[in-house]
């Protein structure tokens, strides 16, 4: 578990790119034919990150781990023990993402983590399977969008609910709702209220503290590498590990949590997926400028009208999910709607996806939740969280993707990174 303290990341960058000119990184079913695997049948995979969320992805059909990288012993050595003796450990991910044997990086850490690793992973020729939220700022989420279609990378964002799965509190699958919108029976434009009476939990129990004292950092935690590119804080338990999702350097409490799975969804079934809100409004309590805090609202606008609002108070205890002018859906696919199922049976159902990631990774396909339709569900999630940090509404434009004439919401969109870090 060789440390590279001493290495800065432009000599990083240099030595992936010498190496990658001296030889091509050829997918494994451009050896073998359409659709080969390695002779194991499964493709390799190397985790970063394995607390427990990263350990909890070991097993994923298709896949085999062969490297893990953590900057806390415990973790590495937890791993180790679930995966066997035989698999590489780093402390250092630069390293990792080099070998050769590895088809599939998985990103596992704090999301200030994601867009950094991700990129790298990209231009090391790796395919990327990262976890929610896609990046911890809309600039680091424009960069992976880059660095993985400029090198010819498949991306897997890890939220599933756009193609299977109960979708929480509405009990059904998101398919027949988007078939539902799509068919216009609800007419439009049509509002999305994400609350606990539509079955939406925001979990602000995601908060951070404000009068945190300085810790002993623990033996076995690097904590330098774990800030890496975020700013220089003295050590709290608090800050790491199982709460740090409290914490603006890091995460964004509940809708950082949680936001990418509940709008994900919302963007795919609005076709939205190549576009962004023209505005969001906030109604919340002034945020602390370290430690995240709780909103009672928060609401986007889209340029056709169609609004999405998150209701963090759960004001209304008998709002509809989906709200048109022509009917609305409840939890639990509920409609005014007379008939609803017997009209819906005449409509043709949603497009289908490509929705496993061995088979996308293999055939060289783009998968169903993947860096574009990514970055623009993580958009969401971010720019409702600078208006938050600022405590006012914003305006932006979706093409050129800014907040418009706020400069203080721009400065968010591409935030200071520590020491030598920059993606």
């Amino acid at each position: 578990m060789k440390s590279t303290n001493t290495q800065s990341r432009r000599d990083f960058l240099k030595k992936s790119a010498a190496a990658l000119a001296g030889f091509t990184i050829v997918p494994r079913f451009v050896l073998g034919g359409k659709g080969y695997l390695a002779p194991s049948d499964q493709l390799t995979k190397a985790v970063i990150g394995v607390g427990s969320m990263g350990r909890g992805h070991f097993e994923y059909a298709g896949t085999r781990v062969v490297a893990v990288c953590d900057v806390d012993q415990n973790h590495l050595k937890k791993a180790v023990e679930m995966v066997g003796k035989g698999v590489k450990t780093f402390t250092d991910y630069r390293e990792l993402i080099q070998l050769p044997e590895v088809d599939i990086v998985h990103i596992a850490t704090p999301p200030h983590w994601h867009g950094i690793m991700a990129a790298d992973a990209a231009k090391a020729g790796k395919d990327i399977w990262c976890e929610k939220p896609m990046t911890r700022t809309i600039g680091e989420g424009k960069r992976v969008v880059e660095a993985v279609q400029q090198h010819g990378r498949i991306f897997r964002l890890n939220t599933w609910f756009r193609f299977e799965d109960i979708f929480y509190g509405m009990r059904t699958p998101v398919k027949p709702i988007k078939k539902l919108v799509e068919s216009g029976l609800l007419g439009w434009p049509l509002k999305v209220t994400v609350s606990k009476h539509t079955g939406f939990d925001w979990k602000f129990y995601w908060v951070g503290k404000t009068n945190l004292e300085e810790m002993p950092v623990p033996k076995e935690l690097d904590y330098n590498k774990w800030l890496g590119p975020a700013p220089y804080k003295p050590y709290n338990a608090h800050r790491v590990h199982g709460t740090f999702r409290g914490y603006w350097d890091y995460d964004g409490g509940g809708l950082g949590d949680m936001g990418q799975h509940y709008l994900d969804p919302i963007q795919y079934f609005l076709g939205k997926d190549e576009t962004s809100p023209v505005s969001v409004e906030i109604d919340a309590p002034q945020q602390h400028p370290d430690a995240v805090g709780t909103w009672r609202r928060i609401e986007y606008t889209y340029e056709d009208g169609c609004k999405i609002v998150l209701d963090g108070e759960a004001r209304d205890e008998n709002v509809a999910y989906i709200e048109g002018p022509k009917g609305k859906l409840y939890a639990g696919f509920r409609s005014d709607i007379p008939d609803l199922e017997k009209k819906l049976a005449a409509f043709p159902d949603p497009e289908p996806q490509v929705t496993n990631f061995v088979e996308a990774v293999t055939k060289r396909q783009k998968f169903a939740l993947n860096e574009a339709n990514g970055y623009r569900s993580c958009t969401l999630v971010n720019m409702g969280l600078a208006a938050l940090r600022l405590g006012r509404s914003l305006k932006f434009d979706p093409v050129k993707q800014v907040f418009i004439d706020d400069e203080g919401a721009n400065r968010l969109i591409d935030q200071p990174m520590r020491a030598d870090w920059t993606i």
